[in-house]
């Protein structure tokens, strides 16, 4: 039933993969399905940003990313399980869906959040603007 799976994950929040990452290893497990991590990094290049941050500063949070969710797999994911990294700049719930149609994702798994922040309030959770916007599956686990 399902080929690809999507799992957007914040290493810095441990709410945003604790109890959606079980769920999307057994449907993987399942199915045999490969997962593919999804970490988003803010945008780094807009000018107004990017100007209070050194030249190559965007390229070594992608390396340092990219080494976390190294180490992220190789703790948390179970082997056996195909996985791929990947890290994209921007908002995270339109990155969420970019990387889905990239990859033909089959099914996007996310963890709800109860805790509101400011920015939820003026934004709406990204779960909420991901239902609303992707044109594919979507599990929110609570």
């Amino acid at each position: 039933m399902y080929q690809k799976i999507l799992l957007p994950v914040d290493l810095n929040e441990e709410s945003s993969w604790k109890k959606a990452l079980p769920v999307a290893a057994t449907l993987c497990q399942t199915f045999g399905a490969s997962l593919h991590l999804v970490s988003v990094l803010p945008e780094f290049k807009m000018p107004m940003v990017g100007a209070y941050f050194p030249k190559d500063f965007s390229k070594r949070a992608h390396e340092a990313m990219k080494e976390a969710q190294t180490a992220f797999i190789d703790e948390h994911v179970p082997e056996g399980i195909k996985t791929q990294s990947v890290i994209i700049d921007g908002s995270p719930w339109e990155a969420i869906i970019k990387v889905g149609k990239k990859i033909d994702a089959d099914l996007i798994v996310m963890a709800s959040h109860t805790k509101r922040k400011f920015a939820d309030y003026v934004l709406g959770p990204n779960a909420e603007h991901v239902v609303h916007h992707a044109k594919i599956s979507v599990m929110i686990v609570r």
